[in-house]
Order: structure tokens, then C-alpha cells, then sequence
């Protein structure tokens, strides 16, 4: 009997850091549309792989690497069954294996841009999910978003929209196994994450974020604590004195992990010489370890 060949999920070819005169942008070009439909075409065998090509390289050159995310899920959005829960499932049958590292994980995974901003400029809309609620489908869709890329850029609409259940799932997803969702709970929610719209009612009031952040505090990964430390260092450009408050009560008990999450923390206004911060900041110095 022959074999039967068969021509898996990929990633388009990418440099591991940004280099110097090839912006971003390029790395969703003609490479990743194809490589993007090929991998939806393996979920979905009736998508039209030469429209969805078309119509995404359509308008596509000028755009900076946000816009093209947007662009190319607005031409996903016209190319899969118009039903949104069957055509984010199918996104999400398209995507390649979790990643298996933290670090070093190289420009590639922007090409999963799109997918992400598929689920924020659809994922809340009842209308295009024939009248059902999709949070369901679209927290699923998150969830094994954030293990290849992030999902902290499509997770600002929900906690726009609807805070208090997307509140919720993000504190029961502290407790994933995987360091990539339990990141997002902190990344995601930070009220000033870079590139991303910001989300006022956390700048007014971060207090219902708090819970969060006390659960990931001691957190194994850096990778993990390092986006607690910048959440704080968020909070404290609106609230300086809530989160020297916090940095006080964790410092009363702080292992070096922990000391090292309140000195990157309050860096910020540590260098603007603010005494409470330098204070704490020379409070919570390690052992062998002066800078932070």
C-alpha cells in the first residue's frame, strides 16, 4: 500500500529578533498569508484558499503589523462559515502545538496576530453568532491562543465589555499548569499594556485586578512574576501609594523572588527619586543581589 503524505500545520520562517531595517510589519506578509491559509485549509477543506489570498494581500503594504492583524481577520471573518463559533473553531483546529518554552521564542509566533485579532473584533458580537452568546467559544479560543502567542491584545475588549466573568475565568486560569495562560491573567490586565488600548475603570480603580496579582506573586516562572512586577509598575503611574502599600505587605514575608518582584516594580518611581519607593526598593534587596 502507498503512503499517504500529508502536509502538517506550520509557521512561517521568521528571525528570532527584531532586525535592524526589516520592521515588523513584514512579518505578516505574503509568506504567513499563505502559510495561513494552507493551516485554516487543513481545519476546514471548503475554505476558498484563493479568495481568502486575494482579498488579504489586497490593501495589505501599507499597513503597520497591528493594522495587518486587523486586515487579515477581516478577511478570515468574509472566507469562514459566517457563523462565528464554527469559524473561531476553526481557527483554533488550524493552530500548530503549544509552545514548550517561555524564552528565546523567536518573531514566528506573531503570525498567530490574526487569530487574536479575529476573537477581539468578533468575539463579543451576539449577532454574529446567530443570536447566541459567544463568550464561551471565545474564552476557549483565548486560552489556546495565549500557548502559542499572547492573548492580552483580544482579552482588553472583554474586560471592557463584560469585566466581571472575564474576571472570573482569568482568576481560575491562575492555576493552569501552563506559565502562557497564568501570565495572561496578569499581562493582560495591565491598565497600561503597551500597544494596547488601555482600559480606564482599571487606571480609576484597579481593585478588582488586586486578586490576581496576589495569586501570582509567588508564581514559579519569571516569566510569570515579571509581568506581576509590571502590572504594579502600571498601577503605581495612577495609585503610587496603593501599590507602595502592597509592596510594604509583601515585603514582610518576601522570599528573593518575591524581593525581586517589588524592586522591578518600583523602578519607575524609584527613579524619579520618590523616597517611599527607593525605600522599599533597598528593603527588598537579596541576598548577593544589588541591582535590580
Amino acid at each position: 500500500m502507498a503512503s499517504v503524505s500529508f502536509d502538517p500545520l506550520r509557521l512561517p520562517i521568521a528571525p528570532r529578533s527584531i532586525q535592524k531595517g526589516a520592521p515588523l510589519k513584514f512579518l505578516l506578509g505574503a509568506e504567513a498569508v499563505e502559510c495561513l491559509a494552507h493551516n485554516v485549509r487543513l481545519a476546514f477543506p471548503d475554505f476558498d484558499a484563493a479568495a481568502f489570498e486575494t482579498m488579504a494581500m489586497d490593501g495589505l503594504e501599507p499597513l503597520g503589523i497591528l493594522d495587518r492583524g486587523k486586515h487579515l481577520a477581516r478577511a478570515l471573518r468574509h472566507c469562514l462559515p459566517m457563523d462565528y463559533e464554527s469559524a473561531v473553531g476553526i481557527l483554533v483546529d488550524s493552530l500548530t502545538p503549544p509552545l514548550d518554552q517561555t524564552s528565546d521564542m523567536g518573531l514566528a509566533v506573531f503570525f498567530y496576530l490574526p487569530h487574536v485579532s479575529f476573537v477581539a473584533q468578533y468575539g463579543l458580537n451576539r449577532e454574529g453568532n446567530g443570536g447566541r452568546d459567544p463568550f464561551e467559544a471565545s474564552m476557549r479560543a483565548q486560552y489556546e491562543l495565549t500557548r502559542r502567542f499572547s492573548a492580552e491584545f483580544c482579552i482588553r475588549p472583554f474586560l471592557i465589555h463584560e469585566p466581571a466573568r472575564t474576571l472570573q475565568r482569568l482568576l481560575s486560569w491562575t492555576d493552569d499548569p501552563d506559565p502562557h495562560v497564568r501570565r495572561l491573567c496578569s499581562e493582560g490586565t495591565r491598565p497600561r499594556l503597551p500597544w494596547a488600548v488601555r482600559i480606564p475603570a482599571f487606571q480609576a480603580d484597579p481593585a478588582p485586578v488586586l486578586p490576581i496579582l496576589e495569586k501570582l506573586k509567588n508564581d514559579p516562572s519569571l516569566y510569570v512574576r515579571r509581568s506581576v512586577a509590571n502590572h504594579l509598575g502600571d498601577i503605581a503611574k495612577d495609585h503610587p501609594a496603593l501599590v507602595f502599600e502592597i509592596c510594604e505587605r509583601w515585603l514582610a514575608e518576601a522570599d528573593d523572588d518575591l524581593r525581586w518582584v517589588i524592586r522591578h516594580a518600583l523602578r519607575h518611581p524609584a527613579k524619579k527619586m520618590d523616597q517611599d519607593a527607593l525605600r522599599l526598593r533597598g528593603g527588598a534587596k537579596g541576598k548577593g543581589q544589588s541591582k535590580a
